[in-house]
C-alpha cells in the first residue's frame, strides 16, 4: 500500500479523507451544559446526520474515499492490551467526573465490543448508566448538578482539528479547551495500532503531550514547502514555534511557516474559518480580519542557526506575502458575503468562508451562503454546495468537517 498520508497543499485533488458521522452526543446537549460543551444550540440529530451523509456522497461521487474515524478507532482497538491502554487513558483525561467510579466505568467500557465502546465513549456516559449494584456516593445521587461521568465529545464532526495532516506526516494536537481534548487521543491510537497506519512510519510532527495548544481549523498547508498556521483563540505562538522546529529538524520538505495572527475571538475560532485557499492563486477571506489599511500581523519563520531555532521577519501585507512565497504575479482574495457589512457577517457565521478545496478551483461549501457562493463562481470557481441547516449549528464548514489523508501533488 502507498504512503497513507500525503498532503503537499490545500488544494490538490483530494483521493482520501476523514469524517466522523454525528451520532448521540449531539442528543446529550442540553441548554445548562452547551458553553461548557462549545456548542450554541443543539442539532437535530436524524436531520444532521441526513446532512453529513450528504456532505459524505457528494465526496464519494467525485470519487473520493470516505473514511470514518468511529470505525478506524475501533479497528485500531484489535488487541485486549491496547483496548485496556485506551480505556485507561480516556478515563484519566475525565478524572474531573468520573472521581471513585473509575473501576466501574473501566469494567462498563471493557464489557463493550470495540464499536460500541467506541461510539459510547463518544456519546458520554450517564450516571444512571452505570448499574447501582454498589455503594453510592453523594455525588452520584445529584443527578440535577451534573448527570455525566464522562462528557459527551459533541464536535468531534470536525476531524480537522485534532489532528492534521502536513507532508507525509501529521500533527496530533493538544486542543485549547477541556471539552475537547479527549478528542486526539483516537487519532493517537489510529496511527500507532491501525493496520492501515501502523506499517508505515509516520513522522509526527508535534503530539498532544506538548503542554501549549495548537488545532488543525489553524493549520494551512499552501504548498509543498510553506505552510501557514493562525495565531488564534485556540492555537499558541509557542505551539507554532515547536512545529516549524519540528518540520525543520525531520526534513519534511518543508522550509517556512506564516504564523498569521486573526482576532482572538470565538467568531474567529481558527484560521480556517476566516481565510481558505480554493486555486492555485485565490483565497476566501473574511475581511474583519484585515486592519484598517488592509493590514494584519503576518510571522515569516525559516530555519535558524541551530536546530533548535528560527528565524522571524515580519510581514503586513497579505496579498503582497502571499504572492512573494508562491511565487505568483497576483492573488486574488475573496471576501466572504461580498464584502457587504451584513451579508459578510452572516455567512462568515455561517462559515461562508471555511471551504473545502477538493481539486484547484473546485470547492464545496454550505448552500447556506449563497452570496459568497456566487462570488467564487464569478471568480471562476466550481462551487458544489452541500446541504446545511443542522451541520451549520456546530459552527463549523466542510473544511472543519473533513481530514484530508491524501491529495495529489500540484
Amino acid at each position: 500500500m502507498k504512503h497513507p498520508l500525503h498532503v503537499t497543499s490545500e488544494i490538490g485533488e483530494l483521493q482520501s479523507v476523514l469524517l466522523h458521522r454525528p451520532g448521540k452526543e449531539l442528543e446529550n446537549l442540553t441548554p445548562d451544559f452547551l458553553e461548557r460543551l462549545l456548542f450554541d444550540d443543539i442539532p437535530y440529530l436524524p436531520a444532521v446526520q441526513k446532512e453529513h451523509d450528504y456532505f459524505a456522497k457528494t465526496l464519494q461521487n467525485r470519487g473520493i474515499e470516505v473514511l470514518y474515524l468511529e470505525k478506524l478507532a475501533a479497528e485500531a482497538l484489535h488487541k485486549e492490551e491496547v483496548r485496556v491502554q485506551f480505556v485507561e487513558e480516556i478515563l484519566k483525561e475525565s478524572k474531573s467526573n468520573i472521581q471513585h467510579v473509575e473501576e466501574d466505568l473501566k469494567e462498563y467500557l471493557l464489557s463493550l465490543s470495540n464499536e460500541k465502546m467506541v461510539e459510547t465513549l463518544m456519546a458520554g456516559i450517564r450516571k444512571k448508566e452505570i448499574p447501582k449494584n454498589r455503594k453510592m456516593h453523594l455525588y452520584e445521587m445529584l443527578e440535577d448538578i451534573y448527570p455525566f461521568y464522562l462528557d459527551p465529545m459533541p464536535n468531534l464532526y470536525f476531524t480537522r482539528d485534532p489532528a492534521a495532516t502536513i507532508g507525509s506526516g501529521l500533527t496530533i494536537n493538544r486542543m485549547s479547551k477541556p471539552a475537547r481534548r479527549r478528542e486526539s487521543l483516537f487519532m493517537e491510537y489510529i496511527i500507532k495500532y491501525h493496520p492501515r497506519f501502523s506499517s508505515h512510519e509516520i513522522p509526527v510532527w508535534i503530539d498532544r503531550d506538548y503542554r501549549f495548544s495548537i488545532e488543525g481549523g489553524d493549520e494551512l498547508v499552501l504548498g509543498n514547502e510553506i505552510v501557514a498556521i493562525g495565531i488564534s483563540e485556540r492555537t499558541t505562538a509557542q505551539a507554532i514555534e515547536r512545529l516549524a522546529i519540528s518540520l525543520f529538524q525531520k526534513n519534511s520538505g518543508f522550509k517556512k511557516v506564516l504564523a498569521i495572527e486573526i482576532p482572538k475571538k470565538r467568531a474567529f475560532m481558527h484560521l480556517d474559518t476566516v481565510f481558505t485557499m480554493v486555486d492555485v492563486d485565490k483565497f476566501t477571506i473574511h475581511p474583519a480580519i484585515l486592519g484598517p489599511a488592509g493590514e494584519m500581523n503576518i510571522y515569516i519563520l525559516e530555519p535558524g542557526e541551530d536546530q533548535e531555532s528560527v528565524k522571524i521577519t515580519t510581514t503586513h501585507n497579505l496579498i503582497d506575502t502571499l504572492k512573494a512565497v508562491l511565487g505568483k504575479s497576483e492573488v486574488v482574495l475573496i471576501p466572504c458575503g461580498g464584502g457587504d457589512p451584513i451579508a459578510s457577517e452572516r455567512e462568515q457565521w455561517n462559515d461562508g468562508s471555511n471551504t473545502l478545496a477538493i481539486a484547484p478551483g473546485v470547492v464545496v461549501t454550505y448552500d447556506r451562503n449563497y452570496v459568497s457562493n456566487e462570488l467564487l463562481r464569478q471568480h471562476g470557481l466550481e462551487v458544489i454546495e452541500v446541504q446545511s441547516s443542522e451541520l451549520a449549528r456546530g459552527r463549523g464548514g466542510p473544511r472543519c468537517m473533513s481530514m484530508p489523508l491524501v491529495r495529489k501533488d500540484l
